[in-house]
């Protein structure tokens, strides 16, 4: 049984590295083929032993302030990058961050590069459906795109699908301000002629915003400027929502509070619904390796999901088979 190797930059975020160190802890114990390369500060990684968990030290760390390009050159003793040197040595299989996005995605691409013929790395968020997953992407790599952009993406995140979230035939749309074909700009006009003749996915035409949770679609595609103010627009929504919610149970005094108890079971089951953790990490795809972004605010479970996320892509051998889909569409 061939051992995966996963370096998890255990520096970055708002709880590392103790709540990383407890989900790469725990993720040990759902797979005995994997190994688990602790990249960060050793001094503070005591009292970790475990034969599946390999300390690496990398004495400095990228902050969520810093330049990505700046951090990048003069930090090259940084967790981040020393985790990301892991995989172009060989020495580990995927890595995952749940750092400096920024710095994260510029080191990725200077140490890994791209996958051959990729004309642009896209990052990738996973969202909760109606219906089960849905990938939306680019969601901030790329705030200018050309039509060829989008159709790459749109192979990307449809063998990523397949591979990684286990859907057999998932269903293709582009972000768009109409459902009916010649609705939006240039962008999206050029990008829907291009889909439409593009083999090996399953394009089903346009998507309007107030359709992305649905759960119609599987993967959706826009560019990076359209794609990152959707899903921060999604992220605020659900926090308002949240905070609304708890007002009006206070408001509503010992009437509030009885109804929330009785409700309780399936307010849970909602939350965990709409938990990101649920979803693991998002993968930046293009790049000539298997790397994860988790979110900044991630505790163990949101680890654990991470590496899984990434012990799948690794499996299933989710670069080989984007690198073997590009070709197939170059040629």
């Amino acid at each position: 049984m061939k051992t995966i190797r996963i370096a998890l930059d255990a520096m970055g975020g708002d709880h590392g590295p103790r709540e990383i160190l407890r989900g790469a802890w725990e993720t040990l114990a759902d797979y005995p083929d994997l190994e688990i390369l602790l990249v960060g500060d050793s001094g503070q990684f005591e009292g970790c032993a475990h034969p599946r968990l390999k300390r690496i030290h990398a004495p400095e760390a990228v902050s969520m302030e810093e330049a990505p390009t700046r951090a990048i050159l003069r930090k090259r003793t940084s967790s981040m990058v020393v985790a990301i040197e892991h995989v172009k040595e060989g020495l580990a299989d995927a890595v995952i961050s749940t750092g400096n996005t920024g710095a994260f995605m510029s080191a990725a691409l200077l140490i890994l590069g791209r996958i051959p013929s990729i004309e642009r790395p896209a990052i990738t968020a996973v969202l909760p459906s109606r219906k089960g997953p849905c990938i939306l992407l680019d969601v901030g790599a790329n705030a200018d795109c050309k039509p060829s952009y989008l159709r790459q993406f749109a192979v990307m995140g449809s063998v990523y699908a397949r591979k990684v979230l286990k859907v057999e035939n998932p269903r293709v749309g582009l972000l768009n301000i109409g459902g009916e074909e010649g609705k939006g700009n240039e962008l999206a006009q050029a990008a829907y002629a291009l889909l439409k003749e593009t083999p090996n996915i399953d394009f089903r035409g346009n998507v309007e915003g107030r359709e992305l949770l649905e759960g119609t679609f599987d993967v959706v595609v826009t560019d990076g400027f359209v794609g990152n103010i959707t899903l921060k627009s999604l992220e605020g929504c659900a926090l308002f929502c949240g905070e609304v919610l708890r007002e009006e149970i206070k408001r509503s005094g010992l009437r509030g509070m009885l109804g929330y108890a009785l409700l309780n079971r399936c307010l849970k089951a909602c939350v965990k619904r709409l938990d990101y953790t649920e979803y693991g990490g998002a993968p930046l795809l293009g790049i000539n390796g298997i790397c994860i972004v988790a979110h900044g605010s991630s505790k163990a479970p949101a680890i654990r999901h991470a590496v899984r996320v990434a012990y799948e892509a690794v499996k299933n051998q989710a670069i080989e088979r984007v690198s073997e889909e590009i070709r197939l569409l170059a040629s």
